[in-house]
């Protein structure tokens, strides 16, 4: 007997679940008509469980936790256990959705950044939303090859990004960025790349201290803002 053509279609509801930590800048409470850029803060493959403090342990959630100020809202989610961050970018839209609906963002200016990890969870997120982000600061990080990368990267020729990474980096190679920004060079984008040298994986402490890092993003603006909507974002107790 040959076989019958067939195929299932059903609409599946999915819980979303994402733990993070909020830092309001100062005047936040006293600004109350004021809009505020937003930063998104993606850790390392070391910090993930499910203990928020661990996110504190590097990179700008461990500048706010030791007491610096930033001129902006600052959201940094944690990744569960023996999970990446490309395999989350469903809870990372229904994150980003949610602080735009609660706080008083200025959505010309939402900013992503990452280490290691977090690096190639920037690069994954930002593809899948060209139009979302005024700039990019992806460190050590890269791109999964068998997703379209880095070849893909393309898509963010009009993203203003500045990638850093350690050009002795034995976890991470620095070719998995020089790849991602050569395929922008070559489209004439708007991409910057340092390249530490003696630096190994631990790029980001050298990064987040450079002193015209944050000038440069806060004055990055996306006026074409767009998050396309996910209906599983729509599904809220």
């Amino acid at each position: 007997m040959p076989f019958i053509s067939q195929a299932v279609e059903k609409t599946v509801a999915k819980r979303i679940s994402l733990p993070y930590l909020l830092y309001l800048p100062p005047g936040f409470e006293q600004e109350a008509d004021r809009k505020w850029p937003l930063v998104i803060f993606l850790h390392g493959a070391g910090e993930r469980g499910s203990d928020l403090a661990l996110v504190t342990r590097q990179g700008m959630a461990r500048l706010v936790q030791q007491g610096r100020d930033f001129p902006f809202i600052m959201a940094a989610p944690q990744c569960p256990p023996d999970c990446t961050w490309d395999r989350k970018l469903d809870e990372l839209d229904c994150l980003l959705e949610e602080i735009i609906q609660k706080y008083p963002v200025q959505t010309e200016q939402i900013y992503l950044t990452g280490l290691s990890m977090g690096g190639y969870g920037t690069w994954h997120w930002a593809a899948r939303h060209p139009r979302a982000f005024a700039a990019l600061v992806p460190i050590c990080g890269g791109a999964m090859p068998l997703t379209g990368f880095p070849e893909r990267a393309a898509v963010l020729k009009e993203v203003p990004i500045w990638a850093f990474h350690g050009e002795d980096d034995q976890i991470v190679p620095v070719q998995r960025s020089a790849e991602l920004v050569q395929v922008l060079e070559d489209l004439d984008a708007p991409v910057r790349f340092t390249r530490y040298k003696g630096v190994g994986h631990n790029a980001w402490n050298r990064a987040y201290a450079e002193p015209a890092l944050f000038d440069w993003l806060l004055a990055q603006k996306n006026t074409g803002f767009s998050l396309e909507k996910r209906e599983l974002c729509e599904q809220r107790d």
